[in-house]
């Protein structure tokens, strides 16, 4: 049985509703994120619509405030929000969904006054509005806002977009959208692209930067460009909505199309659609560059229309000259899972015999601690010890880990590898790693009956002395 000094909701409501409420009008006093919070409960309690006002209240607060948050103390202003945009959520839009709609919009557009006045380098603020988007689309849905008045908003909110709070929105509001409310928004997208633009004269232009190689950038310009970005990504996103590959195609000039990340995502809504022989064409016809280097998104998405087409031999060559060149795990793997039995134990053998002679060790390495092949790494380190780079910490350590065990020649020949390249390049910041990988030489050498060709331990200890006599913090840390 738990003590009853154990702090959990049953002790606490035997002290009885008046003494909880002296105390937490103790704890609160000089606290006011507990003061709001106190508040926005007393105005639960009476109605849904006197927590809204308490809502607004605070929202016109933050609106208001110039305060600046630095990281330091940034969780204040985060947890600020996000106890407003919970009561919005889990409070007001249960009981009144376009109330809590409403509020939601409005929590929406504190964003510009947030973000000016704040540090998000760490992006916790903008998780706040991130999750306050996606909690418009569940309100919107559970609103019933009639579709057309709900499209008129998401293109008003779309075109004050500065910080990126409704870079998700049309996602998230297509449920609600509908296919009405889908179409009302992509007509008035199309108006504003078609809307002729009219320049200030040029004694009201102003300027608000200076490029080197064209002069002013002038702000009517900037507008002007931040205006046709978002038409044309609205567009694509109520494409995708809709399932029209075709208005999403449309989106792209014929010279962007040729970008080879731009076709990735053709070919993938084609494919998609039931439409291969067209993804096809759009992923042959890419331009790489520079001429020669291929994607591995593209390679992907190349792989997996020949498939859809029914040419297995094709996208079979292309997975193997894929692992070939770029010793790409993920296509041997894909590749072997289509041979037969019995073939591809053999297809593997002659894969993994490749990979030990590839020019680049280091790669090969990392390749083969990874699939695993523990035996093969361990007979490509013996046998190429003086290609060992000791200064790659992204291999070496992992690899000298997976070959401790079984093959301890091996991991110290990756170990010593470390050792020499900090102490040839005197890097006085690892010798704490290069003293235990010469500790752990130390402790592998009872492990291994002979160290054929390989100086033994002693003899690599004491040709260490000798090289490196003055490296004194170095040899403190080895004893």
């Amino acid at each position: 049985m738990a003590s009853k000094k154990t702090l959990n909701g049953t002790n606490l409501e035997a002290l009885g509703a008046k003494r909880l409420a002296e105390l937490l009008l103790e704890i609160s006093a000089g606290n006011a994120a507990a003061k709001r919070l106190l508040r926005l409960e007393l105005a639960g309690a009476e109605s849904p619509s006197e927590l809204a006002k308490e809502i607004r209240k605070r929202l016109a607060a933050i609106a208001r405030s110039r305060v600046f948050f630095d990281w330091q103390n940034q969780r204040t202003l985060v947890d600020d929000l996000d106890t407003q945009r919970s009561a919005i959520a889990d409070r007001v839009a249960k009981s009144d969904p376009a109330l809590g709609l409403n509020l939601m919009w409005s929590f929406l557009d504190l964003a510009p006054s947030v973000f000016d006045r704040c540090d998000d380098s760490n992006g916790t603020v903008s998780g706040i509005f991130d999750d306050a988007c996606t909690d418009l689309g569940d309100i919107a849905q559970a609103a019933h806002t009639a579709p057309r008045d709900l499209a008129d908003q998401a293109f008003q909110a779309l075109f004050k977009n500065d910080y990126g709070q409704f870079d998700t929105l049309i996602d998230v509001l297509t449920p609600a959208l509908g296919q009405q409310g889908l179409e009302h928004l992509k007509q008035r997208m199309i108006a504003r692209a078609s809307a002729p633009v009219q320049r200030p004269a040029d004694k009201d232009r102003k300027a608000i930067a200076w490029g080197s190689s064209r002069g002013p950038v002038y702000a009517d310009e900037v507008e002007e460009s931040s205006r046709i970005s978002t038409v044309k990504l609205a567009l694509q996103e109520i494409a995708d909505a809709q399932g029209d590959v075709d208005a999403f195609i449309a989106q792209h000039d014929k010279p962007t199309r040729k970008m080879p990340g731009i076709a990735v995502g053709i070919a993938r809504r084609l494919l998609a659609a039931g439409r291969p022989k067209d993804a096809l064409q759009i992923i042959d016809a890419a331009e790489h560059s520079p001429p020669g280097w291929v994607d591995g998104e593209w390679d992907n998405a190349r792989i997996d229309v020949l498939d859809a087409l029914g040419r297995a031999d094709e996208a079979q060559a292309a997975r193997l000259a894929r692992f070939v060149h770029y010793l790409s795990a993920p296509h041997l793997r894909a590749y072997l899972k289509r041979l037969a039995d019995f073939d591809d134990v053999e297809a593997e053998d002659r894969a993994l015999d490749s990979v030990e002679r590839h020019t680049d060790l280091h790669h090969a390495l990392a390749f083969l601690i990874d699939w695993p092949s523990l035996d093969r790494a361990a007979r490509m380190v013996m046998q190429r010890p003086q290609e060992l780079d000791g200064n790659r910490y992204d291999v070496l350590p992992p690899a000298a880990d997976a070959l401790i065990r079984k093959y301890p020649l091996a991991a110290t020949l990756v170990l010593r590898a470390m050792v020499d390249f900090t102490l040839a390049h005197s890097k006085a910041s690892r010798y704490r790693h290069a003293a235990c990988h010469l500790i752990a030489c130390g402790s592998l050498a009872s492990k291994i009956g002979d160290f054929g060709s390989v100086q033994p331990h002693e003899a690599y200890l004491a040709q260490l002395r000798r090289d490196h006599p003055r490296k004194s913090s170095f040899w403190t840390l080895t004893s």
